[in-house]
């Protein structure tokens, strides 16, 4: 499982002193991104779109929570693959979340779905622990 925290700021919360829900899959979404940079380092050119994305609300989180995200790949596919995150403050769980990444080529204009490289999988592999 890997582990990533993310300090809530100010402009993230909402007038109700929450953060604003599009931020939670933005979590996850840094938190992917430093996934992908440990599983395959800064100068690969592996790259990954948001395919789907299912949320699911516990508690909110508010103004200097540190959310801690977990997350871990669940299923794999052939040009596709799932993480789960949960995000928390301590022991209490605040959001859950299935993101589907589709793997494509940089640089594309019409990005199309690439093979997910074996090493890339080991990759993901060694950096969930």
């Amino acid at each position: 499982m890997f582990r990533y925290e993310i300090p809530v700021r100010y402009a993230e919360c909402d007038s109700q002193g929450v953060v604003f829900n599009a931020h939670y899959l933005a979590y996850c979404d840094h938190a992917m991104d430093e996934l992908l940079r440990a599983a395959v380092g800064d100068d690969s050119d592996f790259e990954l779109m948001v395919k789907a994305a299912n949320l699911t609300w516990h508690s909110a989180l508010s103004y200097r929570d540190v959310a801690v995200l977990e997350c871990a790949v669940t299923r794999w596919g052939t040009t596709s693959m799932d993480v789960t995150f949960t995000g928390s403050v301590g022991t209490e769980p605040r959001f859950d979340a299935v993101l589907t990444y589709v793997a494509v080529t940089r640089g594309e204009a019409n990005t199309a779905p690439r093979v997910i490289p074996d090493e890339v999988r080991a990759g993901f592999d060694r950096a969930q622990g």
